[in-house]
C-alpha cells in the first residue's frame, strides 16, 4: 500500500491534485449545508430504549400530543396599584386577580400559533405551583406539536412582550437556543483559530508555504467529513455537536499529520535525497507511521457507537471520519503537494527560518531533547515516581466528580431559558415545568383500571411524603393513565433520584396488576441518561484498550509498550478529569473563562472528553514509539533510541501540540458551558500529554525497563513479523 501511494505521489502529483480540487469543490459545496442540516433534541442524551423515552411515546401515542410542555413563560404580576411585589394587594396573583392580566394576555398569545397543543395557567386552574413563593410571577406552560413550533410562537411572540418583563424559557426553547449558539459559536472559533494557526505555522513550519499545508489537510479534512456526515444523517439521525468536533479534531490532526510528514520530508532533503526519493522514504517510514496513529485514532473513537446515546454515536461517527480523512489527505494529497512544489516549500520563508529548518533536519546529539532524554534517564525511577506522583496530585479532585443533567443551565446567564430555569429552581416551591410522570397502560376504557390508578397514586404519595406532592390522575385513551407528581428541588437532587427508583420498585408489585407502570420526567432523564452510560462503558473501555493496544503492539512489536502507553493514556484523562473539576464544578478561574458554574459536569460530554484525550494521547504516543522503534531497529539501544527518537519527536510534537491547543481550545469561547468544557479539557489534556507525560515519564519508564521493553511471546514476533511495521534499516531492506 506504501509502495503504491509512493509511485502515485511521484509520477502522477498533477492527476492527483485535479482529482483532489474536484473533490475538495462538491465536499465544500454539497457538505457545507451540513451546519444547517443537523439538529439537536434534549432526547440526544438518551438511549431511545429508556423508559422515560418509552413513558413519552405512550402518552404521545394515547393523547396524539407532546408529551411535555416545551415552553414555559414567567410572567410579572400586573402592578396596577403599585403594590410591591410579595405583598398583600394587587402585586400578588393569589390575593387579587386583576394581578393576573398578563398571565391571560400571555396565554392568549401563545394559544394563537402555529402548533399549538394545550396549555396550563393560574388563572384558569389556580395550581399553587404555578405562583411563585411571593407571589409576584406565575408560571405558563404550554405544548406545542414540535419543538421547531415552539421556537417559532417564541419568535413571534417575543417581540410583542418586550419591556413587559416576561422571560420565555423551558426545554424546547433552550435547545433551540444551543442549536443557534452552537452554529455560531463554531463560526467565530473558526475566526478565531484560522488567523492564529496561520501565524503559528508560520514559525513552526517555517515558512508561509509550509504554514499552509496543515490547513489545507485540516480543511480538505473537514470539507470530507461534512459531506459525509450529512450522508449518514439520511440514514441515522446526527447530532449538531459531531460539527464542533469534526473542525476541532480535524485542524488538530491536519496540524499533526502534515507537520510529521513535512518534517521527514525535509530531514530526507537534508540526507541528500532528491525530491522523488524523499518522498519515497518518507511515506515509508512517517507515511506508515501516519496511517497507523488515523486508524488507532479512528478505532479509539469508533468505541462511542457502542452508546445509544445519539450524542455520544455522533461524535464516534464525526470524529472516526475526521481521522481517517486527515490521514487519507495526508498520505495521497499532501505528498503530491511536496512533489510539485518541490524546493518551492521553503518559498516566502525569511532566511533565519530556512537555516532554522536546515539544522533541524539534521540528527544531532547536542539537541535540548536529546539532553533532557539523557538527563531523565541517568535516575529513570526517581524521576517516574516524582511525575508520576505530581501527576496523580493534581487527578485527585476528580474523585470529587458530581454529575449535572444537559439543560438550560449549560446556557449563559443573560440567556432568558437560562434565567427562567433558574427562577424556577429558587422562587418556586416546585418547579411546575419539570414532573415526575407515572404512566399506567392497561385496558381499553376509562373504567378499566381507575382502582389500580387510584391505589398506585395513594401509594406514590406515601412514597414521596413532603417531597413531592401527588396531582389528580387524569385517563389519556387507549388504555393510558398519566399520574404527575410535583417534586421539590432540582430534577438531580438525591432525594428526587430516590424517589423515581421506589416508584419504579413498584412495577413488580401485585397492586399494578396486569398493567405497566412506566415512570419518566425530568429526574427520570437524568437516571436513564447515567444507567444508559454506565451499562455502556465496560464494553467502550475493552474495545478502546483491543484497538489501541492492538495498534501500538503491530506497530512496535512489544506487548510492553502498550501497557506502558495505555497506562500513560489513563494517566493523562484523570488529570484532566481533576482539572476539570477544580475549574467547571467549583469554579476556578470561571471569570476569566466567562461561566457560571452549574454544580457539576455533564456525564455524556465527560465520556467523550475522555475518549477524546485518550485518542490524541495514543496520537502523540505513535509518534515518538515509531521514531524510538526505527532508532532501536537501526541497532541503537533502548537508552539511545529513546533519546534520540525524543530528539527527533520532541519538537514535532510539542508544537503539534501547541496548534492543537490552539484549534480545540477556540471552543473555550462558547457560550455552551459543555462546548467550553469540551475545548478547555482536551486542550489541557494535550498539554499535559504532550510535555510532562512525553518528555519525563515516557523517558524515564523506558530507560528503566532496557530491552525488557520490546518483549513480546514468541507467537506474537511471529506475528508482529509478518504484518507489523518495520522502519530503520529492516524498511530499507524491504523496500
Amino acid at each position: 500500500m506504501i509502495a503504491r501511494l509512493s509511485r502515485l505521489a511521484t509520477h502522477h502529483a498533477r492527476r492527483v491534485l485535479t482529482v483532489a480540487g474536484v473533490v475538495f469543490l462538491l465536499a465544500a459545496v454539497l457538505g457545507a449545508p451540513v451546519t444547517s442540516i443537523l439538529k439537536t433534541e434534549s432526547s440526544d442524551f438518551q438511549d431511545p430504549a429508556a423508559q422515560n423515552q418509552q413513558a413519552l411515546r405512550a402518552i404521545e401515542r394515547a393523547t396524539g400530543q407532546s408529551a411535555s410542555f416545551g415552553v414555559a413563560a414567567l410572567v410579572p404580576a400586573d402592578q396596577t396599584s403599585g403594590a410591591p411585589p410579595g405583598k398583600p394587594g394587587v402585586g400578588d396573583v393569589r390575593t387579587n386577580p386583576a394581578a393576573t392580566r398578563g398571565a391571560v394576555r400571555v396565554a392568549s398569545l401563545l394559544a394563537g400559533q402555529r402548533g399549538f397543543q394545550r396549555l396550563l395557567d393560574y388563572p384558569a386552574t389556580h395550581l399553587p405551583q404555578l405562583v411563585s413563593r411571593d407571589g409576584s410571577e406565575t408560571l405558563v406552560l404550554v405544548a406545542f406539536a414540535t419543538r421547531e413550533r415552539s421556537a417559532e410562537a417564541v419568535e413571534h411572540v417575543r417581540p410583542q412582550l418586550a419591556g413587559s418583563g416576561v422571560r420565555l424559557g423551558g426545554n424546547d426553547v433552550a435547545f433551540s437556543e444551543i442549536n443557534e449558539r452552537t452554529t455560531s459559536d463554531l463560526k467565530r472559533a473558526e475566526t478565531l483559530a484560522f488567523p492564529i494557526l496561520l501565524l503559528l505555522s508560520f514559525w513552526v513550519f517555517r515558512g508561509l508555504v509550509a504554514a499552509a499545508l496543515p490547513l489545507l489537510v485540516g480543511g480538505f479534512a473537514i470539507v470530507i467529513t461534512f459531506l459525509l456526515l450529512r450522508v449518514i444523517d439520511q440514514f441515522a439521525g446526527l447530532s449538531i455537536f459531531a460539527v464542533n468536533l469534526v473542525t476541532g479534531l480535524g485542524l488538530g490532526l491536519g496540524i499533526d499529520y502534515s507537520l510529521f510528514v513535512l518534517s521527514r520530508y525535509r530531514e530526507e532533503l537534508a540526507g541528500g535525497a532528491d525530491t522523488r526519493a524523499a518522498i519515497t522514504r518518507t511515506l515509508q517510514t512517517a507515511g506508515r507511521t501516519v496511517l497507523y496513529s488515523s486508524l488507532t485514532v479512528a478505532g479509539a473513537l469508533s468505541c462511542l457507537l457502542v452508546f445509544p446515546l445519539r450524542f455520544l454515536y455522533s461524535m464516534g461517527v464525526g470524529g472516526a471520519l475526521v481521522a481517517l480523512c486527515a490521514g487519507g489527505v495526508s498520505l495521497i494529497v499532501l505528498p503530491a503537494v511536496l512533489v510539485a512544489l518541490g524546493p518551492r516549500i521553503n518559498a516566502l520563508a525569511p532566511a533565519r527560518l530556512q537555516r532554522s529548518a536546515t539544522r533541524a533536519a539534521q540528527a544531532t546529539e547536542r539537541g535540548l531533547w536529546f539532553r533532557l532524554a539523557r538527563a531523565v534517564m541517568r535516575r529513570p525511577g526517581l524521576v517516574a515516581l516524582a511525575t508520576g506522583a505530581a501527576l496523580l496530585a493534581v487527578a485527585l479532585p476528580a474523585l470529587q466528580l458530581e454529575l449535572t443533567p444537559a439543560d438550560a443551565h449549560v446556557l449563559p446567564t443573560s440567556s432568558q431559558p437560562r434565567q427562567v430555569a433558574e427562577a424556577l429552581t429558587h422562587d418556586f416551591a416546585v418547579d411546575g415545568s419539570q414532573t415526575i410522570t407515572m404512566v399506567v397502560q392497561g385496558g381499553r376504557g376509562a373504567d378499566h383500571g381507575a382502582q389500580t390508578v387510584a391505589g398506585l397514586a395513594r401509594r406514590a404519595q406515601q412514597m414521596a411524603g413532603t417531597d413531592a406532592s401527588v396531582g389528580p390522575s387524569r385517563y389519556l385513551g387507549r388504555g393510558v393513565w398519566e399520574i404527575e407528581l410535583l417534586p421539590r428541588g432540582t430534577d438531580g437532587a438525591p432525594a428526587n433520584q430516590r424517589l423515581i427508583k421506589r416508584l419504579r420498585a413498584l412495577a413488580g408489585r401485585p397492586s399494578v396488576g396486569s398493567s405497566t407502570l412506566l415512570v419518566g420526567g425530568a429526574t427520570a432523564w437524568f437516571i436513564d441518561q447515567k444507567a444508559a452510560i454506565r451499562s455502556h462503558t465496560p464494553l467502550a473501555l475493552l474495545i478502546l484498550a483491543l484497538v489501541t493496544g492492538g495498534f501500538l503492539f503491530l506497530m512496535t512489536g512489544s506487548v510492553v509498550l502498550p501497557a506502558v502507553a495505555l497506562t500513560m493514556n489513563l494517566l493523562t484523562v484523570a488529570v484532566a478529569a481533576g482539572l476539570l473539576v477544580l475549574i467547571f464544578q467549583d469554579g476556578h478561574f470561571s471569570s476569566l473563562l466567562g461561566f457560571t458554574p452549574i454544580g457539576g459536569l455533564e456525564e455524556s460530554n465527560l465520556v467523550l472528553l475522555f475518549v477524546v484525550a485518550f485518542a490524541l494521547s495514543t496520537d502523540y504516543g505513535v509518534f515518538l514509539f515509531a521514531r524510538i522503534k526505527e532508532a532501536h531497529d537501526d541497532g541503537l539501544s533502548t537508552r539511545d533510541a529513546v533519546a534520540v527518537g525524543l530528539e527527533r519527536t520532541g519538537r514535532l510534537v510539542t508544537a503539534a501540540a501547541l496548534l492543537f491547543c490552539v484549534a480545540i481550545g477556540a471552543f473555550a469561547t462558547s457560550h455552551i458551558f459543555f462546548i467550553k468544557q469540551l475545548g478547555v479539557g482536551a486542550a489541557l489534556a494535550v498539554a499535559i500529554d504532550a510535555t510532562v507525560v512525553r518528555a519525563l515519564l515516557v523517558p524515564a519508564l523506558m530507560g528503566r525497563l532496557g530491552e525488557r521493553a520490546w518483549w513480546a511471546p514468541r507467537p506474537l514476533r511471529r506475528l508482529h513479523a509478518r504484518v507489523g511495521l518495520r522502519d530503520g534499516v529492516l524498511g530499507q531492506a524491504a523496500a
